[in-house]
């Protein structure tokens, strides 16, 4: 059933926010500093314990472990697994290029089924029921941004893969980290503000 108080906006930014902040962002900002203090090894290790322990903390606490969180914490298991069994630093920056190229198929793919893939992740920002899903509009809005979180996906992988290819491993991390956050957050700005537009005129989303 549909929230009788759906969230502000701004309620939805502070969501979507922590999300980012606690999945992608900290442990970039982990994996540099410990890439340039330390090395590979260490940095790899921080990362993962990091990402390992906001699960764990959200359980302990009995706190909703976000859908991005969760992808991240399995991608970033697979990526030092494989580095450091190996010792193959060059596959560890390959591979999350690889994944973007992978959900850039997958975003698109998804639009020949039901359920485009941005109307199954919709639920982590927004209260969401069947009803709600399958308003005209909002299954627009879902096909719309499906389309286009997967040409970002597409562009990040091929920008990354140029970036590798072309920079030391330090300047690859810190030029790929800018780079990635600001695409992401251009795509996230769409995102909220094409989402806000739909929900409005659904009524589905109170003043800020």
């Amino acid at each position: 059933m549909t929230s009788l108080h759906p969230p502000s906006l701004l309620a939805i930014l502070r969501r979507l926010g922590a999300s980012l902040l606690v999945a992608v962002v900290v442990p970039a900002a982990i994996f540099y500093a410990q890439l340039v203090t330390l090395g590979m090894t260490p940095a790899i290790v921080a990362a993962l314990v990091w990402t390992y322990a906001a699960i764990g903390w959200r359980y302990v606490a009995r706190m909703p472990v976000s859908g991005l969180l969760l992808i991240m914490a399995t991608v970033l298991t697979i990526r030092s697994v494989f580095t450091l069994s190996t010792g193959n630093t060059f596959v560890y920056f390959l591979q999350p290029l690889v994944s973007d190229g992978s959900l850039a198929l997958l975003f698109l793919a998804s639009l020949a089924t039901s359920r485009p893939v941005v109307a199954r992740v919709a639920a982590d920002f927004y209260p969401m029921d069947r009803r709600l899903a399958m308003l005209p509009r909002v299954r627009r809005l879902f096909r719309r941004l499906t389309v286009m979180w997967g040409t970002v996906c597409l562009a990040k992988g091929l920008v990354g893969l140029w970036l590798l290819l072309s920079l030391s491993t330090a300047d690859f991390v810190l030029v790929k980290s800018l780079f990635m956050i600001g695409m992401t957050g251009a795509a996230i700005a769409v995102t909220v503000w094409g989402s806000a537009v739909v929900l409005r005129k659904e009524r589905l989303l109170p003043a800020v």
